[in-house]
């Protein structure tokens, strides 16, 4: 297949089609969504709870939570409770299990079928590499990306170095695709955190108050967590494949 970037042991490419092109052929995914589907989940599981994603916040995702015994986070960072805000799970109990819907990182999660698949990001990259590669060399890293207001994808600019801060940590021969995720890491490695403040999507999270998760995306490498999605959740120490 063209788009497959079979002959690379690290591959990369964009969003649902990502997925679908790259999954079925690779040992493990890295979905990418900095800005926060993943970080959320990497604070989450750090702290001892279980993440599920869900695509979308509506009458299905409440009726999912209660079905597999979870809280519902709310997609509205500006709710009380837990929320898609990073800062909101910086206190969440150990054993709590949580429902997190997100158009993006969460609803790739749920698309990857039975390839192995951890949640990455700016945060864990160094750790979610590693484990990644306990699955074998063949990695795909998919950045989310966001949504235009028609519903297109919008490549995020965070999710892009996000993927590269991963790549960085995988051996093997890099796609062209990966190679250039890499290299926009590279370029902004030195100032990761003045960078994403400055991109759109840290822009629009700033003005609307939340420069506190920008700062906690921001955090290169700070956490060893590794999220797996085991029986439809996040958590550490289980393969996809465990039943």
């Amino acid at each position: 297949m063209i788009y497959d970037q079979a002959e690379f042991a690290v591959r990369c490419e964009w969003g649902a089609q990502g997925v679908a092109q790259l999954a079925p052929i690779s040992d493990a995914v890295i979905i990418v969504d900095v800005l926060s589907f993943t970080t959320c989940v990497d604070i989450a599981v750090g702290r001892g709870a279980t993440v599920y994603p869900y695509g979308f916040h509506n009458d299905s995702a409440r009726t999912h939570a209660v079905a597999v015994g979870a809280l519902l986070a709310d997609h509205r960072r500006s709710a009380a409770g837990y929320t898609l805000s990073p800062a909101s799970l910086l206190s969440i109990p150990a054993g709590t299990r949580i429902v997190l819907p997100s158009p993006n990182g969460s609803t790739l999660s749920v698309s990857t079928g039975a390839t192995p698949t951890l949640a990455g990001c700016l945060r864990n990259a160094q750790a979610v590499a590693a484990a990644a590669l306990a699955f074998g060399e063949r990695v795909a890293v998919i950045p989310a990306g966001e949504r235009w207001r028609d519903g297109s994808l919008r490549p995020a600019w965070e999710d892009w170095i996000g993927a590269g801060a991963i790549i960085v940590h995988l051996p093997g021969r890099r796609s062209p695709e990966s190679a250039a995720a890499l290299a926009a890491f590279a370029a902004a490695r030195d100032e990761v955190h003045s960078a994403l403040c400055a991109c759109a999507s840290g822009k629009e999270l700033i003005t609307g108050g939340f420069a506190g998760d920008v700062e906690l995306a921001a955090a290169l490498n700070a956490s060893p967590v590794a999220p797996l999605l085991t029986r439809g959740a996040y958590h550490a120490g289980k393969s996809t494949n465990d039943a």
